[in-house]
């Protein structure tokens, strides 16, 4: 039995209220509220650099053991990142967000009342991987659902949720270390998920026929590109169908290494600015910056990549990854570093909309959950490794060159397995 297309309204579906079908696209509602979940759980994520002078003063840690609590963290939270793309295909967005904003919540809590190293593997890397591991999956799919013609501009938006919570929450974390602890901090963090995440998941809908509506807001199913009907066949591809192309390993290898030069980078540069000397705030600001560049490079990237191509995008970005790298090696005051965050804070955002809106156009949109949970295990293990073993390196040498350099080089190889891809016209 043929599925329906993406820009068809199932004829079982019953259409929803008329204000939700009126002149304004809901689907804009529904981009706004994985906004505010994504910038507040990437956020969360991605402060975890700004705790980590001070996990290793209460635990007596080296560098490698303390990266290690955030590698078992994001290996479960790629493993948990496939059941929930197959949850939130089966049962929707609202009911995976609200359970997702409750156990981060809770993880949060307990995170910051652990006594014992195991309480810490079990509150951080265990719990906060299920409480969000699978929000990049959770509104970058329902997003991709209510969009055709303007996917990566509304992926876009959505992923400025990792600059937004990154230049919010990580200031907000060590403002809150210095004035108190780090287990008030943790504590904070907790009542902000429960306090946002939880209302925004109430707004959120699977699908435009849920409301009777069409993607992108249309009156009528929008007429087919001639790439988009030779390659009709492919918006349907199962999980196990895509899984057999080229394309995913492709995919895969890229989101491997994307994450693991974004994870390096976010939980080692503000180590590596207090090892120099800088102020606490200050370097906890580097991290800021890189996020609140990422916020614009995402916006005009994505509407570029719908003009020019996702392909070229994605590869210029990819690029701006490695020589942002390079320049960390001999970075050393705090301009240098501010150079860095700006030029990294571009790449970084820039690469997201066009590599997330290839899914949608390789494999289609009916198993997109489950499909991108899948390559989230490249990104999860690419997390895992990437601030491990930079901070082994770090003990081993004393020196976060190397490292440094690998992730430069790993981004290059990012770079020509993006040029690889297929078009969506061609199977992989």
């Amino acid at each position: 039995m043929r599925e329906p297309h993406p820009i068809e309204v199932s004829g079982g579906e019953t259409p929803g209220p008329a204000w939700l079908r009126g002149r304004f696209f809901y689907g804009w509602v529904v981009v706004a509220s994985c906004l505010l979940v994504s910038s507040v759980l990437w956020g969360i994520r991605y402060s975890f650099g700004v705790f980590f002078k001070s996990l290793e003063a209460e635990f007596g840690w080296t560098r490698a053991m303390t990266s290690g609590v955030f590698a078992i963290h994001m290996i479960l939270a790629s493993l948990f990142a496939i059941i929930g793309g197959w949850a939130l295909d089966r049962y929707g967005p609202k009911v995976v967000v609200v359970i997702m904003g409750m156990v981060t919540g809770i993880s949060l809590f307990l995170t910051g009342r652990v006594e014992h190293v195991w309480q810490l593997y079990l509150a951080y890397s265990l719990l906060l991987a299920l409480g969000s591991g699978a929000s990049y999956i959770v509104v970058m799919s329902t997003g991709s659902r209510w969009f055709l013609r303007q996917r990566a501009t509304a992926l876009a938006i959505i992923g400025t949720g990792a600059g937004l919570g990154t230049l919010i929450m990580a200031p907000v974390a060590a403002q809150l270390i210095s004035a108190y602890n780090w287990r008030a901090s943790f504590l904070a963090l907790a009542v902000i998920a429960w306090a946002l995440v939880i209302p925004a998941a109430l707004f959120l809908k699977k699908e435009p026929a849920e409301i009777g509506a069409l993607p992108d807001g249309d009156r009528e199913p929008a007429g087919l590109s001639e790439n988009t009907a030779a390659g009709i066949e492919l918006r349907y591809l199962s999980l196990v169908e895509a899984l057999k192309t080229h394309s995913f390993w492709l995919l895969f290898l890229t989101w491997f290494a994307y994450s693991f030069c974004l994870h390096l980078v976010m939980t080692h540069v503000v180590p590596r600015a207090l090892d120099l000397g800088i102020p606490p705030v200050q370097a906890a600001a580097i991290v800021s910056v890189i996020g609140a560049v990422s916020i614009p490079s995402r916006l005009i990237v994505g509407r570029i990549s719908d003009k020019v191509g996702k392909r070229v995008t994605g590869i210029v970005c990819a690029l701006l990854h490695t020589l942002a790298l390079l320049w960390l090696i001999s970075s050393t005051r705090v301009w240098m570093f501010h150079l860095f965050a700006v030029a990294y804070g571009i790449g970084y955002g820039g690469i997201d909309p066009p590599i997330v809106a290839l899914i949608g156009d390789l494999f289609g949109l009916r198993r997109v959950g489950v499909i991108m949970g899948s390559l989230v295990v490249g990104w999860g293990l690419g997390a895992a490794l990437g601030p491990y073993l930079t901070g082994l390196i770090f003990d081993l040498s004393n020196s976060y060159s190397l490292a440094f350099l690998a992730g430069a080089l790993i981004m290059v190889m990012a770079a020509v397995s993006i040029s690889r891809l297929k078009s969506p016209a061609q199977r992989p």
